[in-house]
Parts: C-alpha cells; structure tokens; sequence
C-alpha cells in the first residue's frame, strides 16, 4: 500500500511560573503570602479532519507549537492557560515517535484526536509555601517544560478515486500529468504491475488521491490474470474512473470493454459496483474514426453516465474532468466501507513509559545530577533565602537524588554539579 509520510516537529507549551508576591493592603500591615499559580502549557492535539485527504500541508510546514502558560499574578491571580494547538489529520493516519519508532496514536475515525505532546504544569505561587514556621516564602516554584518532539505522520492512502480500463487504455499516462506519480508506461499488456497512486493538487488547496489499478482481464473476479488481487484495492475508493480508449488503435471495441469490466465489479462486489463511476472517453487526439466517437458517448449518457473527452497526453479537457471530480468527492463525503482495512501490525498505542525524570553519575572529581526537572526546580530557588534553600533540599530528598549520589560513593564535601551551578555536599 502506498504510503504518505512526512517528519514535523511538535512542541507543546511551557506551563507559567508562579509568583513571590505579599499582601499589601492598607490596613493588612502585615499581609501573608498571594503570588498566583502559573497557568498550564497548551497540548499538541492531532485530530482527525475527514475533509483533509493527503498530508501535503506538512511538507511546508514543519515545526508546529502549542502556546505557553502566563505567569502567576499578584493577590493569588492564577495566570490563563495556553491554548491547545489542534491539528487536523485525515483519516488513516499514523502518528510514531521519530526517536523511538513507538506507534503513538493510530487515527481512523472522523473527530477522534490524540495528546500527542502534554503541555507543562504551572508553577506554585508563594501562597502555597507558607506554613506555621515560614509564614513569608520568598520563593516560587517555575512552570514544568512541555513536552518536545519529533514524530512522523504516516498516511496509508485509500484512494479516493480508482481508475478503471483494460491494460494500456492510458491509466498510467493520466496519472502521470494530473500528479506527480512515474509510474511504468509502455505499450503492452499489464504495463503496472503494482497498483500506482498519485496525489492531485487541485484547485483552492484541495487535494485527493488517484489509484491507477494494473489492468483487469475478463474472469478476474474469479482470479484470473491479474485481476482479482488488485480488485481489492479498487473497492476502498470513493469513486471510479472508466477510462476507456477511443482512438481505435487497439482494434477493441471500448463499449464492449467497459461492460465486461463492469461486469466484473459487480461480481466481485455489488457495493463496490455501485460507487459513482465518470468515463473518460481517452486519446481523442489519435481517433482514426471520428463519427464513432459521438455514438460511444451518447451510447453512455443514455445509461446514466458523465463523459468526458480526453487526451492524457496532451492534457486536452483534464481540467474539466478534474474539476468535476474534485466537486464530486465533496458531494460524496464519507462512504460505508466495502472490505476492512489490513489490521494495523504492531501496538495500536504507544504509552509514553514514565522516567524517574533525571540522571546521577560522577565526572572526574565531582558528582553530576542532570534533569529536565532540575531546570524548573532550580529556577524555584531564591538562594539568598534560608527558607527557599531548605525547601530545594526537601525537594532532592524526596525525588531520591541524595540516596543516588550516596550509592555512588560521594563523601562529605565532594563538589556536586547541577547544571551550572556547583556546590558542597553536607550530609
């Protein structure tokens, strides 16, 4: 099955610090803490948007962030949460953790949406920190870090459009000049062996998928030539293209062609025979009987069916069929499925495994402690303030970082590095 990916990176937002702020109303002499909470970091939410068909929008935009939190405020203000950051994906997408290669989210279903990055917790304000003996914390602690990422978004294309025709009636030639697809063109039977799929970028920056399925042979339904392998694929489209060579070269007749196919949709799956099917009477431009071109068409609009002339390889009225069909796929939407899709391999949800969040080793003659939660810690500390030193050292304690070190050998005033800032280790 083709396949669309795209590499983009995601990066929800910092939550808010909190405050050091007091009291300081006229007759309250002796006001209690009120710095406010920072506010939450937005999330990175990837949604599913069944307008959207490719992931084409993301090959030019590639670095996508949530908003960050406000500070706290003064008189116990809490500040605004960040908005989160939706964005839409098509039906089908794979979301995986470049890094690890982790599945996180498999999206299917219109409006079903995954936190893909969590944004940061805001921060405590001062109010927080008094207690009976520390009635007037100078300290604050700072926002936690969003999550940041960089993942790939795999779409496994369900055409929405099939292309129909015998071997060599110019399926592949058209595919070729309405996207970017190359694929194999001769002139010969079963030119494609693989089915070919090609994004069209079509007009008001919309885009659909076009799968030009290898050539179909009477009997197919029933497994014969190449046929019913690739009737498989034709049944996960939303509509059909019935190209059919009219330039009599071939020596077919392409009325003749177009039943037997249709014939063999039916057989193979009644629903699938059903879809909204055009015709595109092809290479207009090489017609050697050019009265038999209007019976053909009329033959065809009697039966119900829109037809259009073509050449895919002068492009002579591609725009006018892709015009049409790009109206059609919005008149359709959504389609009952006909065949379900290939169980995805592997695990349907990635669950970020949790970390105890740092890393303790010794350099040399000093001993380092490396953390994302250092770097929000530290920024908690006011180390002018016996209070706010104490409360720093509580922290270590509680996270484990002393029984670390200790298990590293670390004596009585052995230097301990936390990001830039070194100090003495007392026990």
């Amino acid at each position: 099955m083709f396949v669309d990916r795209v590499e983009i990176s995601i990066k929800a937002g910092n939550g808010g610090n909190g405050t050091v702020a007091f009291r300081r109303e006229k007759y309250v002499p002796n006001g209690g803490p009120a710095g406010g909470d920072g506010g939450k970091g937005g999330d990175v939410v990837f949604q599913v948007n069944s307008n959207l068909r490719t992931l084409i929008d993301f090959r030019y935009k590639r670095k996508h962030a949530a908003q960050n939190g406000e500070d706290g405020g003064n008189s116990n203000r809490s500040g605004k949460a960040g908005d989160d950051l939706i964005i839409g994906v098509p039906p089908g997408t794979i979301v995986k953790d470049k890094e690890t290669g982790k599945i996180i989210a498999d999206l299917t279903e219109t409006g079903e949406e995954i936190i893909a990055a969590k944004g940061g917790k805001g921060g405590r304000g001062n109010q927080h920190f008094a207690t009976p003996t520390r009635q007037a914390p100078r300290f604050a602690e700072g926002g936690n870090k969003g999550d940041e990422l960089k993942v790939v978004l795999e779409l496994k294309l369900l055409a929405d459009i099939g292309l129909l025709g015998y071997p060599n009636v110019g399926k592949s030639t058209f595919l070729s000049v309405v996207s970017k697809a190359k694929p194999k063109i001769a002139d010969y039977p079963f030119t494609t062996l693989v089915p070919n799929l090609g994004v069209v970028s079509w007009k008001d920056g919309n885009s659909f998928v076009i799968a030009d399925i290898p050539g179909l042979i009477e009997g197919a339904n029933e497994g014969a030539g190449l046929g019913h392998q690739f009737l498989r694929h034709v049944e996960r489209t939303k509509m059909l293209i019935h190209i059919l060579d009219i330039s009599g070269m071939s020596g077919r007749d392409p009325l003749d062609d177009f039943e037997k196919i249709n014939q063999e949709l039916k057989m193979h799956n009644e629903k699938l025979a059903a879809r909204k099917q055009v015709v595109a009477l092809n290479k207009i431009d090489a017609v050697m009987e050019p009265e038999s071109l209007e019976e053909i068409k009329s033959s065809l609009e009697e039966k119900g069916y829109e037809v259009y002339l073509i050449s895919a390889a002068t492009r002579q009225g591609i725009d006018t069929l892709l015009d049409r069909v790009g109206n059609l796929l919005d008149e359709i939407g959504e389609v009952e499925p006909i065949f379900d899709l290939d169980e995805l391999e592997g695990e349907k949800l990635y669950e970020f495994k949790s970390e105890k969040g740092y890393n303790v080793y010794r350099d040399n003659e000093a001993y380092v402690v490396e953390g994302n939660f250092l770097e929000k810690l530290i920024a908690s500390v006011n180390f002018d303030d016996y209070d706010s030193i104490s409360y720093f050292q509580k922290i270590l304690k509680e996270r484990g970082v002393f029984e670390e070190l200790e298990k590293l050998g670390i004596e009585e005033g052995d230097t301990v590095r936390l990001l830039d800032i070194e100090f003495d280790y007392i026990k």
